[in-house]
C-alpha cells in the first residue's frame, strides 16, 4: 500500500521522530487513534507502525482500547492478518509495529478500479471467509470489518485494524461504555444487543463488504447513519448488481438473525466452490460431523455440512425506530454504541451412582427474572441430587429423573444475573450458595431449602471449599475458615497474597491447596493447608505461572501459562511421595484460554476458537491423545466420564465426544430463547450423574439426556 499524500504538515506531536526503535519514514495514513507510519526494522523488514494521537495518549479509555487492539492482533497473527513484529502500550505515545503488507485495501481497489469481476469476487471472498474462520478460532471477534479494512495482497486478502474487537474472554469496561462501528457494515445486534455481538456480527459485515466489492456501494446505503441503522435492523437488503449465483449466499449472511448466518467455514466452501482459478487449500480446515437423525434439521456448526438443512429460529423484531439504540454522537460516519464486556465463566461437574430406574430426556425452563443472561448454572450430588441457582432463583433442587422443581427460593431481586461464584456446592451436609451481588453466603437445607445459617462476605474476594470448611479469602491473602455445617470460625490467617488460587479435593478429603505465582511469573509456590485447623503442611515450588486445575488421586494438576497468558503445558504434582515429584506434559500447541477437567490420569482442556484435546499424564503413553478442532468458537469447561467428554456451547447445545478417539459421537439441538440469548456471559459446564447428563442454556433451561446414547440426542 503507497504512502498516502497530506496536504499540509502535520503538528509535531503527531509526527514523533521515533517510536522505540523505529524509525518513522513516511505516513501511510490517518485514522481516529491515530496516525500509521512506514518504518524498517533492523533486519530489514518493512513495518506498518500506528502511533496513538498525542490527544488520546493520557485518556485511559484509549489506552485501554489500544492495549486490547494489540492484545487480539497478537492472538489472530498469522496468514491472514498483518503480523505483530513489536509493541509497546505502555509508551509516552503507545505504538504498534506491524508487518507492512504491499497492496491496496478493498475500498481503494474498488474506488479506483470499480466493482470486482465474479472470479476476482469468489476469490476474494473464499480468502476473507478463511480469515474469519482463523480470527474467530483464535477467540476474537473484529467487530468492524469493512472494505478498508481488507488488504488485497498478493497472497490472498488480510484483515486489519483491530481497534475495537473483542476477545471472547475481554473484561474491558470503558468508562464510558462506548465502543464505535460503522453503520453500513454493522449487524443488527450490534445496534439492538450490542452484549451479545459474537461471531455471526462478522459474518454480516462481510457480506455487507462483498456487495461492496460487487457493486461498489452497500447493501443498506443512506446518508444518514440513522437511517443506515433503521434499514439494517428492518429492511431487506439490495443486492441489485450481484452475480446472481452468489443472491442467495449474500442474502444468508445478511440475515437479521445471527443463527440464520452461514458460518465462515460454509462461506469458505460455497465460495470456492464456486471459483475453480481460486488456489486455496481446501484441507486447511475440515469440520467434525456425525450422521444426520432422520427426525430433526442438522444445527448449525458442527455436523452441519455446506448446503444441509439447518435449525432455524423464528423471531419478531421488536424495534421501532423511536427506539434505535444509536446513542450520543455521529461524527465522520462512525456511530457509537452502548455495549459491555461479557465474561466467560466456567461451571460445574461432579458425578454420582447411576439411577436404577429407566431414564427419559428431559427439558425445563427454570427463570425467575427478566436478566439478560439467563442461563441456570447447576451441579449434581450424591443421591443423585440435581440443585440450580438462575436469575431471579437463589437455589432450586430438580428431580434429576424428570426435571421436576422439588423446591425453589427466590432472590431478593428477580433481575439477578447468575455467574461462576453462584455455582451451589454441597459441604457439611448443607446446600452452599452466595446470594446475587456476592455479598452473602447462605447455607440452606438441601431437602427443604430453608436457611441454617448466613453470613457476610462482602469483604471477601474469592469463596472456596475444602472438605467441611469453607475458605473465605481476601485480596490481601487473609484466609478465614468456616465450619461448613454451622458457619461459625475455625481459624484465621495470613496464608496467601495476590493471584493466589485454591482448589481442594472433589470428594471433599485431603487438605486445601493454594497456588501462589510468583510476581516475576518465573515460579508458583504451591501450599498444602489442613482446612480444620489452618495449619501449613507442606510447600513446593515449581517452576512457571500455574493455575490449578484439580485435586484428585493424590496428584495436583496445574495448567502452565507462557508470557502472553496461553496455556503451553500441563503440570502434574505428586502429593503423596517425600519428594512431591512434578511432572510437566507440554502442548503441541499452546491453547488460548484454556478450561480442563481431569479423569483418572487423562486432563481434558477445552480452548478458544473450538479445540478440544485429551493429554495423558501417567508418562507411559503418547502425552497428546488427540486434539478435536470443534469450530464452536465458545465452549464451557469440559465433564468426562470413561466413555465420553462433553461440553456445552455458546447457543445450549451439548457435545458429546469419544474419549478414546476425539470424534464428535451427538449433540443437542441450540437453545436460545429465539436467537436473543446466543452469547452468554455464563457457560457452565455440563453436570454428570452415572448414566445422565445435565446441561443448561441461554434460554432459561435446564435438561437431561442419556449419556449411552449421544448419538440420538
Amino acid at each position: 500500500m503507497p504512502p498516502l499524500r497530506t496536504t499540509g504538515q502535520f503538528p509535531e506531536a503527531e509526527h514523533p521522530e521515533y517510536a522505540g526503535q523505529y524509525h518513522l519514514e513516511a505516513c501511510l495514513g490517518r485514522g481516529g487513534m491515530g496516525v500509521v507510519h512506514l518504518a524498517t526494522s533492523a533486519s530489514g523488514l518493512r513495518l506498518a507502525v500506528k502511533v496513538i494521537h498525542g490527544e488520546h495518549a493520557s485518556d485511559p479509555e484509549f489506552r485501554a482500547r489500544f492495549k486490547q487492539e494489540v492484545a487480539a492482533a497478537r492472538r489472530v497473527s498469522g496468514a491472514f492478518t498483518a503480523p505483530v513484529v513489536d509493541a509497546d502500550p505502555e509508551a509516552e505515545r503507545p505504538w504498534m509495529a506491524t508487518l507492512f503488507i504491499e497492496g491496496p485495501t478493498l475500498a481503494e481497489r474498488v474506488k479506483r478500479n470499480g466493482p470486482l469481476d465474479a472470479t476476482e469476487l469468489r476469490k476474494a471472498g473464499a480468502g476473507l471467509a478463511e480469515a474469519l474462520r482463523d480470527i474467530h478460532r483464535a477467540g476474537v471477534v473484529h467487530r468492524d470489518l469493512k472494505p478498508s479494512n481488507v488488504l488485497l495482497a498478493p497472497d490472498g486478502p488480510k484483515v486489519i485494524d483491530f481497534g475495537i474487537s473483542r476477545p471472547t474472554d475481554s473484561d474491558l469496561r470503558t468508562e464510558t461504555g462506548k465502543l464505535i462501528g460503522t453503520p453500513p457494515f454493522m449487524a443488527p445486534e450490534q445496534f439492538q444487543r450490542p452484549r451479545e455481538v459474537g461471531p455471526a456480527a462478522d459474518v454480516f459485515a462481510m457480506g455487507a463488504v462483498l456487495v461492496h466489492a460487487a457493486t461498489g456501494r452497500g447493501p443498506f446505503d443512506s446518508d444518514s447513519p440513522y437511517i443506515i441503522a433503521y434499514q439494517v435492523v428492518h429492511n431487506e437488503p439490495d443486492l441489485a448488481g450481484v452475480p446472481a449465483d452468489l443472491v442467495p449466499l449474500f442474502r444468508r449472511c445478511l440475515a437479521k438473525d445471527p443463527q440464520d448466518r452461514p458460518t465462515p467455514y460454509e462461506l469458505m466452501i460455497a465460495l470456492r466452490a464456486s471459483s475453480p482459478s481460486a488456489s486455496y487449500d481446501t484441507q486447511a480446515y475440515i469440520p467434525v460431523q456425525r450422521t444426520p437423525d432422520p427426525r430433526e434439521n442438522a444445527p448449525r456448526g458442527l455436523g452441519t455440512k455446506p448446503g444441509s438443512p439447518r435449525f432455524r429460529h423464528k423471531k419478531k423484531l421488536r424495534w421501532a425506530a423511536a427506539g434505535i439504540a444509536v446513542l450520543v454522537a455521529v461524527t465522520a460516519g462512525i456511530v457509537v454504541v452502548r455495549a459491555a464486556a461479557d465474561d466467560d465463566s466456567p461451571g460445574p461437574t461432579a458425578t454420582a451412582p447411576r439411577a436404577e430406574r429407566a431414564f427419559h430426556p428431559w427439558s425445563v425452563q427454570l427463570r425467575g427474572g427478566e436478566g439478560e443472561n439467563r442461563t441456570p448454572v447447576c451441579t449434581v450430588a450424591s443421591g443423585p441430587a440435581l440443585y440450580c441457582t438462575a436469575p431471579g432463583i437463589k437455589a432450586a433442587r430438580l428431580n434429576p429423573g424428570d426435571g421436576r422443581t422439588l423446591w425453589s427460593t427466590k432472590a431478593a431481586d428477580s433481575d439477578s444475573q447468575t455467574d461462576e461464584g453462584m455455582t451451589p456446592v454441597i459441604a457439611g451436609g448443607l446446600l452452599q450458595v452466595v446470594t446475587p451481588g456476592g455479598d452473602r453466603l447462605e447455607a440452606l437445607d438441601p431437602e427443604s431449602g430453608e436457611v441454617r445459617w448466613d453470613l457476610d462476605i462482602s469483604s471477601y474476594s474469592t469463596v472456596r471449599h475444602a472438605a467441611d470448611a469453607v475458605l473465605l479469602v481476601t485480596d490481601g491473602g487473609l484466609v478465614r475458615a468456616v465450619d461448613a455445617a454451622t458457619g461459625k470460625e475455625r481459624w484465621s490467617r495470613q496464608r496467601a497474597g495476590l493471584g493466589t488460587q485454591w482448589v481442594s479435593s472433589p470428594g471433599g478429603d485431603g487438605p486445601a491447596l493454594a497456588a501462589a505465582p510468583a510476581a516475576n511469573g518465573a515460579s508458583t509456590l504451591v501450599s498444602a493447608v489442613d482446612p480444620a485447623d489452618g495449619k501449613l503442611l507442606w510447600e513446593k515450588r515449581v517452576k512457571g505461572t500455574l493455575n490449578p486445575v484439580r485435586f484428585a488421586g493424590g496428584a495436583l494438576y496445574l495448567l502452565s501459562a507462557d508470557k502472553d497468558g496461553f496455556t503451553d503445558a500441563v503440570v502434574r504434582l505428586d502429593t503423596t511421595s517425600g519428594t512431591r515429584a512434578v511432572r510437566r506434559i507440554p502442548l503441541s500447541t499452546p491453547l488460548d484460554q484454556a478450561q480442563a477437567t481431569v479423569t483418572g490420569n487423562v486432563v481434558y482442556l477445552s480452548g478458544a476458537g473450538g479445540s478440544l484435546l485429551a493429554l495423558d499424564t501417567s508418562g507411559t503413553k503418547s502425552a497428546q491423545l488427540w486434539r478435536l478442532e470443534t469450530s464452536v468458537t465458545h465452549l464451557s469447561r469440559p465433564a468426562a466420564d470413561a466413555r465420553s467428554v462433553y461440553v456445552t456451547a455458546g447457543d445450549g447445545r451439548l457435545l458429546a465426544v469419544d474419549a478414546a478417539r476425539g470424534v464428535l459421537v451427538g449433540q443437542t439441538k441450540p437453545r436460545m430463547d429465539d436467537g436473543r440469548y446466543t452469547f452468554a456471559s455464563v457457560l457452565p459446564a455440563p453436570a454428570q450423574a452415572g448414566g445422565t447428563v445435565f446441561g443448561t442454556a441461554p434460554d432459561g433451561s435446564v435438561f437431561g439426556v442419556d449419556a449411552g446414547g449421544p448419538g440420538r440426542w
